[in-house]
């Protein structure tokens, strides 16, 4: 059935749920601003820094399950309800984390931080991503990556309030009960404006004339479709490998800050929020140039320079050189976000784009798994960050093989399209 225009009186709301679909977004990329928790748990806790950072690769790997769970979810119900019991696990999960901390019960804070707010954020960070694609069809790139942009802004304001509270350690507990009971209450209360535009509903006047938007499948694939194509786990190999390169970084950040840089804990946060600036702007920045020259030469220069920062990144020790550097990674990974959520409607189309971007997602949950961990194990076992850093500066340009992959896939797509 060709997709029909409905009056301009019935779209601004879309407007309106594209700002709900931010604020939930910037309440859930809290978690990023993790690594300035792991220094005052390490001093006041009997626990290593793998056991604290396994709580944020936890919180990914659930992360990734809850992406699943929530798109295939919401491709039934709607998105409405899937995010509102997000935000109430994603709360209960750092509520859960306080009374875990101030009990010395480091299960309790893998069970609070990863496991529940972990599917909390999965849940809800599939909701907007899937209804702002089918709502802005003639701004694709742009607008998904402006959905994504507020999770990778909300450890901005987190990163930078949390860090003055735990700077003495035992407030870590009253820490982790005022940012939960905040995000519940916002989160459930932006998630009521979530909704799916009619069946078959375009843009009034619409048409895509971009090569991009040309390129564009007219065929709407379910997931079982989808997951059968090899072009599905080309993109969740894409998404895989530029997540295992920021999140090395980004899981990190404020003790790697500490010692390449010999700065205070407070000084390393602001570095940490400058990083979640970037990660959000990557976001948008990436995706809006992903709709001028394809979402697969992105990726192609996103992995070349990651390839140069990570090779050049330990031996940096000036602050704004540091600084640069780890801004620029962070802008990589979150264009990784930024982009990826065309990429897979361009390939399947839009109608079970919940359920198909939710099972790519699980690259983002099998990428943090692995990461962090093996950067706190290297700094534990030789006491540097410096040849973790090099070893995904190898990954990724052995990666850089697989955008050149995906770009031919698009070649063949636009060919296709024009034949039609």
């Amino acid at each position: 059935m060709k997709p029909r225009p409905f009056p301009n009186a019935r779209l601004r709301n879309r407007w309106l749920i594209a700002v709900a679909a931010v604020l939930i977004q910037l309440c859930l990329g809290a978690v990023y601003a993790w690594s300035v928790f792991v220094k005052p748990l390490k001093a006041s806790e009997p626990w290593t820094l793998v056991q604290i950072s396994a709580t944020f690769t936890i919180a990914m790997a659930s992360l990734g399950v809850g992406t699943v769970i929530g798109g295939m979810w919401q491709d039934r119900v709607g998105p409405r309800m899937v995010s509102t019991v997000a935000g109430i696990l994603y709360g209960a999960g750092f509520l859960l984390s306080a009374w875990g901390v101030s009990h010395h019960m480091l299960f309790v804070l893998w069970s609070g931080y990863g496991l529940l707010s972990g599917l909390g954020m999965g849940m809800g960070y599939i909701c907007p991503v899937a209804t702002i694609t089918k709502w802005f069809p003639d701004y694709r790139g742009v607008m998904t990556g402006a959905a994504v942009m507020g999770f990778g802004a909300g450890a901005v304001v987190m990163s930078q309030i949390a860090a003055r509270l735990v700077s003495d350690p035992a407030r870590v507990p009253f820490t982790f009960r005022l940012f939960g009971i905040l995000y519940l209450i916002l989160v459930v209360a932006a998630s009521q404006f979530l909704t799916n535009p009619p069946h078959g509903w375009i843009p009034e006047g619409w048409e895509p004339k971009t090569a991009v938007a040309r390129t564009a499948t007219r065929i709407q694939y379910t997931v079982s479709q989808a997951l059968r194509t090899p072009r599905f786990w080309l993109l969740w190999l894409l998404i895989s490998l530029n997540t295992s390169a920021g999140i090395t970084i980004i899981s990190q950040a404020s003790p790697l800050a500490q010692q390449q840089l010999h700065i205070t804990e407070v000084a390393a946060s602001s570095i940490v929020a400058i990083i979640s600036v970037f990660n959000a702007l990557g976001r948008v920045f990436w995706a809006w140039i992903s709709d001028l020259i394809g979402r697969a030469q992105v990726y192609f220069t996103l992995f070349a320079i990651q390839v140069f920062l990570f090779f050049f990144l330990p031996g940096i020790h000036d602050i704004a050189l540091f600084s640069i550097m780890v801004c620029a990674i962070a802008l990589c990974y979150g264009g990784g976000f930024g982009v990826m959520p065309s990429f897979a409607a361009d390939y399947f189309g839009s109608a079970y784009i919940g359920g198909i971007y939710g099972w790519i997602l699980l690259g983002w949950g099998f990428a943090a798994i692995p990461s962090p961990l093996w950067i706190a194990h290297v700094r534990e076992t030789t006491g540097t960050y410096e040849y973790a850093i090099y070893g995904i500066g190898f990954v990724m340009l052995i990666s850089l093989m697989f955008p050149l992959m995906a770009a031919r896939i698009t070649s063949r797509l636009r060919e296709e399209a024009a034949t039609a």
